[in-house]
């Protein structure tokens, strides 16, 4: 069960096996939680250490209605599309996937990764499209870390991946106003950051611990904030801290949700399923 304050509750993060067989932590969606407006899922994939040729990933999946944000912080993978686009990921890369009307999506390990081992480590985030958009155009940003800007000084090492830190702005164009920041700090150094006013935020914890607006947050659990503070305040413990943090500006519109599909009504819901088993969102082309 989460733990609640005034401004803040701390949500456990526990394991759950998803896609192909692998291993992840989600503190949302779960019973208690179905989403923290406008983020729909946060999964943390591993860490894990395959040995050869035991490395498993999500095969070919449909997605509509929303956006899909993968963001590696080990290992290699390989993801293409019912819309011809093919890609790869290494450490430090993100991919930004619009979804919209729908795509058939397959994200696997890559065939070094598959045939040699070795430790994977990541992410993948859903964010909620609005209303008007749910069925856009599907739409690919994707940028290796090099293009992804970092601010490091006193203690401190963020990538920002969206929106921006200490006027440092990501390139990646968000659908609604969104902050996703990878952030490490050395033991006590400390960081603040600025967020649109009504954003709901939350802090994934991904080792160490901190005090985050005078709570404390460790490994494996979660801060969420709604109507987040303007500025949000962390402070590494002794062991130092690592996490991703994230903001968005709540769409405020319903939810209508099942597995790969978000839309605002039970019959957008049907609908995308009609739409997808009739063979709409087209299939993945592989040669042979």
């Amino acid at each position: 069960m989460s733990q609640a304050t005034s401004n803040v509750r701390i949500v456990p993060a526990p394991q759950v096996v998803e896609g192909g067989g692998f291993v992840v932590r989600r503190p949302f969606p779960v019973q208690e939680l179905s989403y923290v407006d406008p983020f729909l899922l946060i999964d943390e994939m591993g860490p894990v250490n395959y040995a050869p040729g035991k490395a498993v990933g999500a095969p070919d999946h449909p997605h509509r209605g929303f956006e899909t944000v993968t963001y590696l912080l080990d290992g290699e993978m390989e993801h293409e599309d019912s819309h011809g686009h093919r890609g790869s990921l290494r450490p430090g890369d993100v991919q930004w996937m619009t979804a919209g009307a729908g795509v058939i999506h397959s994200e696997e390990p890559s065939k070094t990764l598959l045939q040699n081992g070795g430790r994977m480590h990541g992410f993948q985030i859903w964010v909620n499209l609005p209303r008007a958009l749910k069925m856009t155009q599907p739409r690919y940003q994707e940028y290796a870390k090099e293009q992804l800007p970092v601010v490091q000084g006193d203690g401190r090492w963020v990538r920002v991946i969206a929106g921006e830190f200490e006027g440092t702005r990501s390139p990646i164009e968000t659908t609604v106003p969104t902050t996703m920041l990878h952030v490490r700090l050395e033991p006590g150094a400390s960081a603040t950051f600025t967020l649109a006013s009504g954003s709901n935020a939350i802090v994934h914890a991904i080792s160490g611990s901190a005090q985050v607006e005078g709570k404390t947050l460790t490994e494996h659990n979660d801060a969420i904030f709604e109507n987040a503070p303007t500025s949000l305040h962390l402070t590494a413990g002794e062991g130092g801290f690592e996490a991703l943090v994230l903001a968005g500006v709540p769409l405020r519109e319903p939810v209508a949700r099942y597995g790969p599909f978000v839309m605002n009504t039970t019959d957008e819901l049907q609908q995308a399923f009609d739409d997808f088993q009739s063979g709409r969102f087209g299939e993945i082309a592989r040669e042979g």
